[in-house]
């Protein structure tokens, strides 16, 4: 049985303010839950209505259905729910490619971004202070798991792009065409806000601006989705890289 000091905590980790006060998140689901167990992310308790998990019993509680809607935030809730401790942010390494984001704000497009940072084998994704939240439980959501093997740092991007020592690439309407642009294996991508692209400040640090041509007909063709058009740079790189 929960008590209401466990299910306050636990629902109070949908935002941002009290994920930051306890340095604790929320995983739901157990493939999501499965990825946390086997990663180096430390566990605080796991909450399940069947006992199949691998974990020190002191950090595990067996629950029924009712309470399991109680703590879960999502419509249909998922068998387990995990609260895992926020690590500490790893130090950007210079050495391969970095994603960067300029307050992309969706946390579906988010958790995308850290799937696909996975799947090209980007280590470090840099986001803008005015980025969403990787802990979000809806980003966490959509990561299905790859947010244990990205390493996400939130800071001052003006102050970290004018300190780094690599090429910065910033993906533009306006761009040169990147199927015809020369990429190198180290550098920094720079993608931005869903509706207003790169900030002024961000784009003064930019020395390469690319694009990804559009071949429709049909001049109201909409522009990408800050997401697909991550996929199709982070091909691109990585094909020439």
């Amino acid at each position: 049985m929960l008590t209401k000091n466990q299910i306050k905590l636990i629902t109070s980790l949908g935002q941002k303010k009290q994920r930051t006060k306890h340095q604790l998140f929320i995983v739901e689901g157990k493939k999501g839950v499965d990825e946390f167990l086997k990663s180096d992310v430390r566990l605080n308790h796991l909450y399940a209505v069947t006992d199949q998990y691998d974990c020190p019993p002191e950090k595990f509680s067996l629950i029924s259905e009712p309470d399991l809607k109680k703590i879960s935030a999502l419509t249909t809730p998922q068998q387990v729910v995990g609260i895992f401790e926020i690590p500490n942010p790893k130090k950007v390494s210079q050495d391969h490619l970095i994603l960067a984001l300029d307050a992309v704000r969706d946390p579906g497009n988010l958790g995308t971004i850290i799937r696909l940072c996975d799947w090209f084998g980007i280590e470090h994704l840099v986001c803008s202070e005015t980025t969403v939240d990787c802990y979000n439980p809806k980003v966490v959501q959509a990561t299905m798991g790859s947010l244990t093997r990205v390493h996400v740092n939130y800071l001052n991007l003006e102050e970290f792009l004018r300190e780094a020592d690599l090429q910065k690439f910033g993906a533009f309407m306006d761009g040169i065409n990147v199927y015809g642009s020369v990429l190198p294996e180290k550098g920094i991508l720079i993608m931005g806000n869903e509706a207003n692209g790169i900030s002024a400040e961000i784009e003064a640090l930019i020395e390469n601006r690319i694009s990804i041509p559009s071949f429709s007909q049909h001049h109201a063709t909409e522009s990408l989705n800050v997401a697909t058009a991550t996929a199709i740079l982070l091909s691109e790189f990585k094909r020439r890289g």
